[in-house]
């Protein structure tokens, strides 16, 4: 296993560094310039020159790709157009924030999403599995932003349950619990709206792969060893149907690393979502990069992860 995994590792460098370079042509191509969005427009020519010189604009593309590639390798991503600050740290100051909301839609997408599908599998063609059924294609189907927008419009505004956007509640003050209840208000309706589709999703996957399960030889001779139905379910169909469920597993991550980006935005939640959207519209190109750059790796590390799982989950999968 474990040369498996650092072979993994050393395929991963050069993924990774066409990553880089498909990345950066995909800038290169984009319409406008970073200087469009920073100068005065009365600007002289010699002022705009002297400013792409000082930026490194100037020199041919080539070099400006090894340029970057080479402060990559020594762990720094660039630096904006306007500030000048690092992108690393700014990614490192949003990532927190981002790794509780899509941590937390994560976990709801699994651990709601395989019972209700182990459930609508184990009660095929009922009234509950035909709710479940729309209820997954209504999830996958719904856009986020709709969906976004009208929990903040019945849950925020018409009922006042949960506040509308934010982490916090700015200058709150009282106890810690009254704090941790606050943040957990906060991301009750952005959580839910992330793990949406996923848990659909997720659904949708148990309950096909479970039905096919059930039918295996290996099912029958457990009921007739006396098994009550609920070890059948969880210790031998599931683990067996789980294989389909470990591809969405390694997926998702990255998935929802994405689906962030429309999320943060709807809710003023201040992670690397909003800072992508805010990199985009002022066309600070390498903060772009530079998350796209780290969606990339979330991507490998994803897959690598559901390999490693198939190897626990089926014991006929072995690396060597």
């Amino acid at each position: 296993m474990r040369s498996y995994i650092l072979k993994r590792l050393l395929q991963a460098i050069p993924i990774l560094i066409g990553i880089t370079l498909l990345t950066f042509m995909i800038m290169q191509l984009a319409p406008g310039n970073p200087m469009q969005t920073m100068i005065n427009p009365r600007i002289s020519p010699e002022e705009l020159a002297r400013a792409e010189q000082r930026l490194g604009l100037d020199k041919p593309l080539i070099v400006q790709y090894f340029n970057w590639l080479n402060e990559i390798f020594k762990g720094n991503l660039g630096y904006t157009v306007k500030t000048g600050q690092p992108v690393g740290k700014l990614i490192m100051e949003r990532l927190p924030a981002t790794l509780l909301l899509t941590g937390t839609a994560f976990i709801l997408s699994f651990m709601i999403g395989i019972p209700l599908g182990v459930f609508s599998a184990t009660h095929k063609y009922s009234p509950s599995d035909y709710v479940l059924t729309v209820f997954a294609f209504i999830g996958i189907s719904i856009p986020s932003f709709f969906f976004g927008i009208a929990l903040i419009y019945i849950l925020g505004v018409k009922l006042s349950w949960l506040p509308t956007s934010g982490m916090v509640t700015i200058n709150m003050a009282g106890t810690e619990f009254e704090l941790f209840i606050d943040r957990v208000k906060h991301l009750i309706m952005p959580a839910f709206v992330l793990a949406l589709p996923q848990m659909a999703t997720v659904m949708r996957f148990t309950r096909s792969s479970m039905i096919e399960v059930m039918t295996h030889d290996y099912i029958r001779t457990a009921r007739s060893k006396g098994l009550s139905n609920q070890a059948v379910r969880f210790k031998h169909a599931l683990r067996n149907a789980a294989i389909p469920v470990i591809t969405i597993f390694g997926l998702s991550i990255p998935f929802l690393f994405g689906g962030a980006y429309i999320t943060e935005t709807i809710f003023n939640w201040p992670g690397m979502g909003q800072l992508g959207i805010s990199a985009i519209t002022s066309r600070e190109y390498p903060v772009i990069m530079g998350l796209n750059l780290f969606t990339s790796m979330l991507v490998l590390a994803g897959n690598l992860i559901a390999d490693i799982l198939y190897a626990f989950v089926d014991p006929r999968i072995r690396y060597s």
